[in-house]
């Protein structure tokens, strides 16, 4: 066994290798750039190599680096992690040629998988299952058109050396072909260095499941059942889960004997995935095979009770495989989801900045939080939005989502925006709960976006009971610390109003042993807790029922999140609520003649110029974060005033960028 690996990758998942190494005895090396210096896999490791600038294309992105930090430390051995290096096969065969182990596939097998034209070609040739297309690079946007219109819309346009949803895009006419084509090959420019694209029939009502492989030095193979990755947006997935509720036994079983044989013909090594599109008559056809780590292999490890890094350290070692295809079991339900930096009240725009609050929910049998980050660190504009993974365990499907909901209700995030509410939305989706939901469920659920009206809570009363709890709380305290004498107390009445979107809740509140009684018309809430100022997460009872939710105070309302759904409550007199509505409401300011960056990022390109005259719907400009390219169309027909920002600055949420007449 190795003595000692060098993790090439940062974040979460370098985090998640070395907890691994360690169970294993094994010493770990970390690589850093100048914008990870301070983070969380370079504390955890045994030894850190800088290896550059920020930006992944100086630093994680160059072989040369990582291979001399191989050299400096001595390190046996190289997990790649994924994304940047891992599917790189120059990068795996010259790992090899330096006589260090790669904690992966051969080359050989990265380059017949990993290019998407050619293992279509491969899978054709095992025998799997693969959907119609033009499976040749395509060499211009018009071409690119014809093609689409031979094949029949929609069509999805992918780079061939995609993957995590840079470089695809599906087109539904000739213009969204044309310019898909050019965003997609940009994209896979930046992110991969291959610009080759070709295109494919787009399944209509699809799923996406995938297959975990396994296979060793020795021709063994084994798949681990499926995930469900369905729910996603952009082609970024959101939630995964397996097993999938859709799949039989005998569906099961056909694809995860395609995915062996698919790994067998191109003698695959390590862990692996085999990604098919399945339709609703359960028709399955092969999209692509990861040959590295995935993102969601926690669900996989839930259900099966193996450890997947651990495998891959083993068959990279030389060991066979210690178990067979009849021992894999099928041990409950297992659900992820992805939390990530970024707005989801703002159309899921990306949230850079430093983590002011980070407080996962302990971790359990049934609940584990992987991540990269901590308190006070800096989620930065130079690489993905992940925050940290969110993956629970229950005996039943329905167990592990009640467990996310849970899980949901007590993370606590400050400093950024990230996507819990909209998680916590999902996981009380009536599709969502049933099962019943495909590629385009966020799409069609969510076209015009999300909002908190989207989050409908079962009880508002009881947030407003909530909210009058903290607001009697802050009175005591404040009585307590002012020091008032004896007889010059203030009187506090038992009747309030908590003001909460624009609806009055009239409450009548009692003292009890432990905390107060509640009232709001023919229904009481019980509410227990310790709760203290200056801490976000309210745990206590209602009613003698658990409950857990955040609350900070801002001003005079108290922010509440609960089950996704954020509300500010203000806790007032009766007297002063009435006063309250007889107040007039303030105009926002008219930003009409403004373009406004929606999120912090690097202009990458502004399509107009000074004095130009604009239809509603023409290209403005390109703003790249978080490697994902943003294209800013404009709403109306305008006429450009001003550039005021240039291609190459980096933007702040808000910063204007054009000014119209």
């Amino acid at each position: 066994m190795f003595k000692k690996i060098l993790i090439a990758n940062r974040g979460e998942i370098a985090c998640r290798v070395i907890k691994t190494a360690r169970k294993m005895g094994i010493q770990t090396v970390a690589v850093y750039s100048e914008a990870d210096r301070r983070s969380l896999h370079v504390k955890l490791a045994d030894e850190a190599v800088f290896i550059g600038p920020a930006p992944s294309k100086e630093s994680y992105l160059v072989m040369d680096k990582i291979i001399a930090a191989c050299k400096q430390t001595g390190a046996e051995a190289v997990h790649p992690g994924y994304g940047f290096l891992s599917e790189n096969e120059e990068f795996a065969r010259r790992i090899e040629e330096e006589g260090i182990k790669f904690i992966g596939p051969k080359h050989y097998a990265i380059a017949r998988m990993g290019d998407k034209i050619e293992s279509k070609k491969l899978a054709l040739e095992a025998g799997v299952n693969v959907i119609p297309g033009h499976n040749e690079p395509i060499s211009g946007p018009d071409e690119a058109v014809e093609i689409a219109g031979r094949i029949g819309y929609p069509v999805m346009i992918k780079a061939s050396a995609g993957g995590g949803g840079k470089g695809l895009r599906v087109a539904w006419n000739d213009e969204e072909a044309h310019e898909g084509f050019s965003s997609c090959v940009s994209e896979a420019k930046n992110s991969f260095g291959d610009d080759r694209v070709f295109i494919e029939k787009f399944v209509q009502e699809p799923r996406h499941i995938e297959i975990q492989v396994l296979g060793d030095a020795y021709g063994n193979y084994v798949y681990l059942n499926e995930r469900e990755c369905s729910i996603q947006r952009r082609h970024q997935k959101v939630v995964e889960e397996a097993p999938s509720p859709f799949l039989d036994a005998s569906t099961r079983k056909a694809m995860g004997e395609q995915a062996v044989a698919l790994a067998r013909a191109v003698q695959y090594e390590s862990a692996g995935t085999v990604e098919f599109v399945v339709g609703a008559d359960k028709r399955f056809y092969f999209l692509e095979m990861n040959t590295r780590l995935q993102v969601e292999h926690p669900v996989t490890e839930y259900i099966t009770g193996l450890d997947l890094v651990e495998q891959m350290i083993r068959i990279a070692a030389g060991e066979k495989l210690a178990f067979a295809q009849k021992d894999i079991k099928l041990n409950g339900w297992s659900m992820e989801c992805r939390i990530n930096a970024e707005d989801p009240f703002r159309g899921f725009l990306p949230s850079t900045g430093r983590l002011v609050k980070f407080r996962a929910p302990p971790g359990s049998k049934s609940v584990r939080v992987d991540t990269g980050v901590f308190e006070g660190g800096e989620i930065s504009m130079y690489y993905d939005s992940m925050i940290a993974k969110l993956i629970v365990h229950g005996a039943s499907r329905q167990q592990a989502i009640e467990r996310m909901r849970d899980a949901l209700n007590g993370f606590v995030i400050r400093g950024i925006s990230s996507n819990i509410p909209f998680q916590a939305a999902l996981m009380q989706h009536p599709r969502f709960q049933s099962g019943s939901f495909n590629t385009g469920f966020i799409a069609e659920e969510y076209a015009g976006g999300f909002d908190a009206s989207m989050v409908p809570h079962d009880d508002p009363a009881l947030l407003a009971a909530v909210a009058a709890f903290a607001r009697l709380r802050y009175i005591d305290r404040a009585m307590k610390i002012g020091g008032q004498h004896p007889g010059m107390g203030r009187k506090i009445t038992s009747e309030w109003v908590a003001v909460m979107g624009g609806q009055h809740y009239p409450l009548v509140v009692s003292r009890t042993k432990g905390g107060m009684s509640i009232t709001h018309g023919d229904k009481t809430y019980d509410i227990v807790s310790d709760w203290s100022f200056g801490d976000q997460l309210f745990t206590g009872t209602v009613n003698g029922q658990p409950i857990c939710l955040q609350i900070e105070r801002h001003n005079l309302a108290y922010r509440i999140s609960h089950f996704g759904l954020q509300v500010a409550p203000v806790i007032m007199t009766p007297h002063a609520a009435h006063l309250l509505s007889l107040m007039p409401e303030k105009a926002p300011p008219d930003l009409s003649k403004f373009l406004i960056s929606p999120m912090p990022g690097l202009l990458r390109e502004v399509s107009v110029a000074e004095g130009q005259e604009v239809k509603a719907g023409e290209k403005l400009v390109v703003i790249e974060a978080m490697k994902m390219e943003n294209i800013l169309k404009a709403d109306n027909d305008v006429k450009v005033k001003k550039i005021v920002a240039q291609p190459g600055a980096s933007l702040m949420v808000d910063e204007v960028i054009i000014e119209f007449e």
